[in-house]
């Protein structure tokens, strides 16, 4: 495996697969550029040193070949933007046609190639061999910056790396900060460590739970899940989200909680609404007797200060999953005043990670994320690292 740092890229064609799949608005313009901005560094090293570029992606889920709305050209006006506006950026209108390939092979030092939609093969997702190998014939040097789906074994994130020598395959910036901002939180810990885990359903953070009992101090659980805990310990949720056969699981985490001796802190109290909708009827009950016929979307404000007084005493933060409904701004104080206190503490010298798409997605929509340590560009590929986890698109290039 190649060091990025002190690898010379001069004159080499460089394929680098990034993490493009960005959300696009109605006019299909980019709404979020985060993960784009990500690679600028990756990027200019590369052009720097007279290296070209040959950029791949995938963008939503397209079925069955090319859709217009998933084309990887509507994200050209925000690559070029966030490059400066000077620098010419090509576009391969297929990623392995031989007019993609003529073009790749044109490339001069300095210039740049985007690839259309790789999920517009289903080979991409299934890990064909012959459609990496195809793809491999776009670079002399093969780089993996695309940390959010390092959890696929597709053909471009692990497939794909068995056409390259040691010597000619590696990570960019964007994959090394994500993993070494990781392990910080996972191996060098300072204590105290809150973890903060928020989302709809508790059947998709069991995993994390279990491994964070083993790593964490403090574990504040928000969001839609807590309604199950709620219900498990015996409280009337009303019409809240409940995973009905979930209840043992949760009634287990909190007994694993006890005796790994980890403060378990659920809500209190809960901003609760008569249906699902911003204008909604509204009020604050406690978490474990909401009336029938309604249903909790944000916690309340005594929940947000035992959550505040938790995360002001940690060194170490890490946050995934959004507190309530924040996307509804009557439902977003939970999810702002959780990132408010990350940010104090931050200020005050905690290390704090945020992951997960909605975690990032609040941070960025709030105006926290340049007050927060790292913010990963990795949802479900950061839950999986944090479980203990192989991820395909790492294990390819610097196996175990």
């Amino acid at each position: 495996m190649i060091n990025f740092q002190n690898f010379s890229f001069g004159a080499k064609r460089v394929l680098i697969r990034v993490d493009y799949n960005v959300p696009l608005d109605d006019q299909l313009h980019v709404s979020d550029d985060t993960r784009i901005r990500a690679t600028l560094g990756t990027l200019n090293h590369i052009l720097h040193q007279g290296g070209s570029v040959v950029l791949m992606s995938h963008l939503g889920r397209p079925k069955g070949g090319p859709e217009d709305k998933y084309s990887l050209r509507h994200i050209l006006p925000a690559l070029r933007t966030i490059m400066g506006g000077e620098q010419e950026i090509q576009f391969a209108d297929d990623c392995i046609s031989e007019k993609a390939f003529a073009q790749s092979a044109a490339l001069k030092p300095g210039q740049v190639l985007l690839l259309e939609n790789l999920r517009f093969y289903p080979q991409e997702e299934k890990g064909d061999e012959a459609f990496a190998k195809k793809l491999a014939g776009h670079g002399d040097v093969y780089i993996n910056d695309a940390f959010g789906t390092a959890h696929r074994a597709h053909a471009s994130t692990a497939i794909i790396a068995r056409f390259f020598a040691d010597d000619a395959k590696g990570f960019g910036l964007v994959m090394g900060s994500e993993i070494a901002n990781a392990d910080r939180v996972l191996e060098h810990t300072e204590r105290p460590f809150v973890a903060i885990l928020g989302g709809a359903k508790v059947s998709g953070k069991i995993m994390i739970i279990e491994r964070l009992l083993d790593k964490a101090d403090i574990i504040l659980i928000g969001g839609g899940m807590s309604y199950t805990f709620a219900k498990a310990a015996g409280g009337s949720v009303g019409n809240s989200m409940v995973e009905e056969d979930r209840l043992d699981t949760a009634r287990k985490m909190v007994e694993l909680a006890k005796a790994k001796g980890v403060e378990l802190l659920l809500p209190i109290d809960s901003v609760i609404a008569d249906r699902f909708a911003n204008d909604a009827a509204r009020k604050v009950a406690s978490n474990d007797a909401i009336p029938d016929g309604w249903m909790g979307l944000d916690i309340g404000e005594k929940t947000i200060a035992q959550f505040r007084d938790a995360i002001l005493r940690s060194r170490t933060i890490l946050w995934n999953g959004p507190m309530g409904v924040f996307e509804m701004p009557n439902f977003q104080q939970g999810t702002m005043a959780i990132a408010q206190a990350i940010a104090d503490a931050t200020a005050q010298g905690a290390f704090s990670l945020v992951g997960g798409g909605d975690s990032v997605a609040a941070v960025n929509q709030f105006g926290f994320a340049d007050q927060v340590s790292y913010v990963s560009t990795g949802g479900g590929a950061m839950l999986e690292y944090f479980e203990g986890k192989e991820l395909p698109g790492i294990a390819a290039i610097a196996p175990l």
